[in-house]
């Protein structure tokens, strides 16, 4: 048993609260002195989580920072740990060493704040310094303000030009060494505008993306797209001289990728070292601070947010604003519960009405997708003390100083032009949240974080405040600023001042921690499937596809022979390494990892046979509606870690996130699946990146130098073996509609497969589909095509499949066959060519002249229209052998054009 002062145990955010946070974890049994006696803990209680400081009656309310987060359902004794169901299910599925409550004792409660506009009296704000600080940035034209950043930006306007910007921006690595005034070139890259219509969230995605172009911090910016995109630079550049945006105060080039890709990167390489001299010419000058527009975030949140570091981010809001300066909250959910604190204080009544407005809508677009705009709280948020929107959303709001007055309320990526104190609609998603910050124009971002997040945005520096001295201590590589030092007795006062210079000395030009690890992530509010509610039921009682494959006209298999690799599972056509990041905020973490694996790899041998290394880096697994779209994810996780490919596969956590690892683990027992086949590795939890990164390192080369010793062939010899068509296991599909001659060929190509033993999958969004030549040839009963497959789910046979596809979103298609199982993708393409699955080669073959003329060679095989569908067929198998046997490398694939991008679904939306 151990003794506590109440100083040493627990924390009360504010006179009147009847339950307090654990500073510590508190074992069962410990003791604790308060004013009013000693109260015994008769459960351990976690750091962060809440025990009873005074008696509560069944009704009767829970309180934190004076204001409700639920009720009590019996009688709480003071030390009794404060629970209900939502916090023991998450905790049931953690590793934790104490035996939880059986019962929760309170139930949430949320009551619909109504605005009493009688009483409504207008606030007031911060009083302003007679003399504005003032820090060194660059100046812009009088309608962009002044940059604490001076980059040149290559924009895919859409996610189907995401890899020719990464793959351009690469080229200028080494621009900051050689042009003192320029930080740097930088892809912006995100997952939305790529389909076939327009998205429901297109008034947030141009203003996003008008938004990023005109940011202070923008010395330069390079927008491509195709020209043949629902949402493009057409589309683009009208909305912006409709609406203003001073496109005229930067260098700019709007670009349409029309010829092959080497010839565009060249294009595109020439328009950006144009701009590097007038760049570079740009430097720094003494600028006002009422220049400085702030971004206010929290991520990875815990119970001491609120109590360190978001009033640490509001104090330094507050001195901003006191020099003219502005701040933008955000994260409109993540404020439900909170409404009585951030309007005690607002300017008038119509913004007051405003700021409800966007919570109603917020909560309606949740609900037409089958869920609660409450239902926010992460599986990391559960861990640290956060137990429902309420009591997050208490403590989020403290990034609003009381003393600050709410002046503005507006749209997503709606630009700021005045000082004050903003309020930005967008889902708590962390980084969809930023995104539409930087679109309003904010040149820094202060980023509370109770876990530890990682991240930085391409261009505008990231300071992260972290709520505790420990966690800090763990991640002081990657972490700014210490506001755990409150907690430990530093007056707020001091350690805003402290936070308000270091802010000051990074918007000047000194690199934040996030910039020096070379972290950046993008994510625009995605795009929402429904726009009522009348869809949801039918939704999630459609049936689910059975798995067998659908008959197939069989024929006399042709002789088709290839060099596969021996696995302990049968034959490959390769080997991988593979890092999966549990959500977006690991993901380039990932990819820095397996960059760097890949570059020890060059040039030696693996005794495993790991030809690569891949991370699948995407923007899911947190800020994202759960059930049904949470479902999809998680089975395409796994789909790619049991992929045939892949030798030996590693799940990276960030820490904080929905799909954490201990997430994974119970997803992967629910379906039957060992856990200890692979690999487990945290950001958070293993120190920060660099200590991340040397345990996968250590882990892979814990695997390499033990090689299964039953694989045929011998120890630490992958081995190989002649395969026939029963080992093939290939994607099939079309983008874009195909004539009668190439359709016949390639249902050729599907029935000697399918007869030979392999295995086909197309995608029910595929031309192939739509064309009745492809499918009188192939299929017995062409009019009973339908589903046999999940999107992501592994084939369960070999056969012909056809896999659900929600969206026609190239990418996302792409990303769920890359789950099924097969090793070689194949697409006839009508248009521009496709970016390839990162993991898996994609073969592009056309048969449209045009398509053939503008980009012959980025594809693999001409197909000629008049050819008959044998020698079509023909033509193509040896294609795919070359491939399988990795005697050829797909154009695209080779140059690194690829990407992956996870569906949402019918019902994910961002939260």
């Amino acid at each position: 048993m151990t003794h506590y002062s109440f100083d040493q145990a627990g924390r009360i955010p504010a006179p009147g609260d009847n339950v307090a946070i654990a500073g510590r974890r508190l074992d069962a049994g410990s003791t604790i002195a308060t004013q009013a006696g000693t109260l015994r803990l008769p459960h351990t209680v976690m750091e962060g989580h809440r025990f009873a400081s005074a008696p509560i009656a069944p009704g009767e309310p829970l309180l934190s920072w004076g204001l409700p987060f639920g009720k009590a359902i019996r009688p709480i004794a003071p030390g009794d740990y404060i629970c209900n169901e939502k916090i023991l299910q998450a905790l049931s599925q953690r590793s934790i060493d104490f035996e939880l409550p059986r019962a929760a004792n309170f139930k949430d409660h949320l009551e619909r704040y109504v605005l009493d506009e009688r009483a409504f009296r207008p606030g007031k704000q911060v009083a302003s310094h007679a003399a504005p600080r003032t820090f060194e940035g660059f100046r812009r034209g009088a309608a962009r303000g002044v940059g604490t950043r001076n980059m040149i930006v290559v924009l895919g306007t859409t996610s189907l030009t995401a890899g020719y910007a990464r793959t351009l921006a690469a080229r200028f690595a080494d621009v900051p060494g050689r042009f003192p005034n320029v930080e740097g070139v930088v892809a912006v890259t995100h997952t939305e505008g790529g389909g076939s219509t327009l998205p429901n969230n297109l008034d947030f995605l141009l203003r996003t993306l008008a938004g990023f172009m005109v940011n202070p911090n923008v010395g330069a910016v390079l927008a491509a797209d195709f020209g043949t995109e629902t949402v493009n630079n057409q589309l683009l550049r009208g909305f912006m001289r409709e609406h203003g945006y001073p496109l005229d105060e930067l260098p700019h080039e709007f670009i349409s990728l029309s010829g092959e890709f080497q010839a565009e990167l060249e294009r595109g390489e020439a328009i950006v070292r144009g701009w590097l001299d007038p760049v570079n010419a740009c430097t720094r000058t003494p600028e006002s601070v009422a220049h400085i527009r702030i971004g206010l975030q929290c991520g990875g949140s815990d119970a001491f947010s609120g109590v360190s570091g978001n009033p640490l981010a509001g104090w330094v809001s507050k001195e901003t604003i006191r020099n003219g300066g502005s701040a933008n909250l955000a994260e409109t959910d993540e404020l439900i519960g909170a409404e009585p604190y951030v309007l005690a204080n607002v300017r008038d009544l119509d913004t007051a009405r405003r700021f409800l407005e966007k919570i109603d809508i917020f909560r309606e677009r949740a609900a037409n997708h089958g869920h609660s705009a409450e239902g926010n709280p992460s599986g990391g948020n559960n861990f640290r003390g956060l137990y429902n929107i309420a009591i997050k959303s208490i403590g989020a709001a403290r990034k609003k100083d009381p003393d600050v007055r709410l002046d503005y309320v507006i749209d997503y990526g709606q630009r700021m032009t005045a000082p004050g104190y903003y309020f930005m609609d967008s889902p708590g998603n962390d980084l969809e949240s930023v995104a539409g910050q930087v679109a309003a124009g904010c040149n820094v971002i202060l980023f509370t974080t109770g876990n530890g997040s990682i991240t930085n945005f391409p261009y505008v520096p990231t300071l992260k405040f972290v709520t505790t001295t420990p966690r800090f201590n763990m991640l002081a590589h990657e972490m700014d600023v210490n506001a755990g030092r409150y907690q430990d007795g530093l007056p707020m006062e001091r350690l805003g001042a402290e936070t308000f210079e270091l802010m000051l000395k990074i918007c000047s030009g000194q690199p934040c921690l996030g910039e020096k690890a070379g972290h950046s992530q993008v994510s625009i509010w995605r795009n929402w499937a429904q726009t009522d509610a009348s869809k949801v039921e039918q939704i999630l009682k459609a049936p689910q596809p059975g798995g067998r494959p659908l008959p197939v006209r069989k024929l006399a298999a042709p002789a088709l022979r290839f060099t596969a690799i021996r696995t302990l599972r049968g034959v490959a056509a390769d080997q991988v390494g593979l890092i999966v990041p549990t959500s977006i905020c690991s993901g380039q973490v990932g990819k820095q990892i397996a960059d760097k694996l890949n570059a020890k790899l060059a040039g030696h041998a693996d005794p495993w046979g790991v030809s690569r290394y891949v991370a699948l880096v995407h923007t899911e697994g947190c800020g994202v509606s759960g059930g049904y779209s949470e479902h999809l994810f998680l089975r395409t996780l796994l789909g790619h870690l049991i992929h045939p490919l892949v030798r030996k596969g590693l799940l990276l956590e960030h820490g904080c996130e929905k799909t954490h690892n201990d997430a994974m683990r119970h997803f992967f027992r629910e379906q039957g699946v060992d856990e200890s086949q692979f690999g487990w590795a945290s950001i958070q939890m293993d120190g920060g990146i660099e200590k991340v990164t040397d345990k996968v390192e250590r882990w892979f080369a814990a695997q390499s130098a033990t090689p299964p010793a039953a694989a045929p062939g011998g120890p630490g010899s992958a081995g190989f073996a002649a395969a026939g068509l029963e080992s093939v296991r290939l994607a099939l599909s079309a983008v874009g509609d195909l004539d009668d001659g190439p359709a016949r060929g390639m249902a050729r190509l599907a029935q000697a497969i399918v007869s030979g033993g392999g295995l086909v999958v197309i995608p029910e969004n595929a031309g192939l589909l739509r064309s009745r030549a492809f499918k009188d040839a192939l299929f017995v009963a062409p009019h009973e095509v339908f589903p046999t497959l999940g999107y992501g789910q592994p084939a369960p046979e070999p056969g012909l499949h056809v896999m659900e596809s929600p969206t026609d979103h190239s990418i996302e298609t792409f990303t769920g066959l890359g789950a099924t199982g097969v090793e070689a993708m194949l697409a006839h393409v009508v248009g521009p060519p496709l970016q390839s699955h990162p993991m898996i080669p994609l073969i592009q073959v056309s048969g449209e002249p045009r398509t053939l003329k503008r980009f012959g060679r980025d594809l693999d095989l001409a197909l000629a229209p008049q050819a008959e569908p044998e020698a079509l067929a023909a033509a193509l198998l040896d294609k795919l052998a070359a491939v399988l046997s990795r005697q050829y490398t797909p154009r695209l694939f080779a140059q690194g054009n690829t990407d992956f991008q996870m569906t949402r679904g019918y019902l994910g939306v961002s939260m």
